[in-house]
């Protein structure tokens, strides 16, 4: 059975699985020395070139169970998992929900689900974007531009990236184009937008609500999520 999820898989040696962050996919990775570990980037469920099934659950559970499925068929007993932003959220369910899979884990910040330091003054001024996109607003000012979304997205590449570095035509581009290959942005429970689409106007609807009802509650912390289930 051919692997779930779209992946690179480099180097010989131990298994490192890598969980890429938002607005990203597997390529994030592209420059880490992995010739002495087995290393194995995917696309999460949603992202990149990996599937986007209108129904799909794209909780953290969910992106969990498809990262263990391509583990599975991968023959991949136990890896340490390196995350971070998203990819730390899923790492952290994965370590849940299968301890023995995991050797060691390996998050970098932001750390969504880690405590309640997420809720501070200074991470809630980045996180401003969960809400918005939440907000129908977010389709009239996005959905179906182009041009909106590549700025978009090189906002939160350029703001969060570190010192001097701008993201590459070619990296925008890729982003883009899956997005609009995808007619919309699936979301990942509390973690990644849930209403964010980019195809023609209306596209995806209903499927995006479909899964708003399939995302399931805050995967920590059930009374005090992150972001409002609604705003406005």
């Amino acid at each position: 059975m051919s692997p779930s999820l779209a992946f690179d898989r480099t180097g010989d040696g131990p298994a490192v699985l890598l969980l890429h962050g938002w607005p990203g996919d597997r390529h994030d990775y592209a420059a880490l020395e992995r010739s002495r570990f087995d290393a194995i980037a995917p696309d999460l469920l949603g992202f990149g070139e990996s599937p986007k099934p209108a129904g799909g659950d794209y909780s953290a559970a969910g992106e969990a169970r498809e990262v263990l499925t391509l583990l599975d068929e991968l023959g991949v007993g136990a890896a340490t998992v390196v995350g971070y932003d998203i990819g730390s959220r899923v790492a952290q369910q994965l370590a849940r929900d299968a301890p023995d899979r995991v050797r060691a884990l390996v998050l970098a910040p932001p750390l969504p689900g880690v405590g309640e330091r997420i809720l501070g003054e200074g991470p809630m001024r980045e996180f401003w974007y969960q809400a918005f996109h939440r907000l129908p607003l977010s389709e009239q000012l996005l959905d179906g531009n182009r041009e909106a979304i590549r700025a978009y997205l090189r906002h939160f590449w350029s703001h969060w990236s570190g010192p001097g570095f701008e993201p590459s035509d070619e990296l925008l581009d890729r982003l883009v184009e899956h997005l609009f290959a995808a007619r919309r942005l699936h979301g990942l429970d509390r973690v990644v937008p849930r209403r964010l689409r980019v195809g023609g106007a209306g596209a995806g609807r209903d499927a995006a609500r479909g899964a708003d009802r399939a995302a399931g509650p805050h995967p920590v912390a059930r009374a005090r999520p992150v972001v409002p289930a609604r705003v406005g």
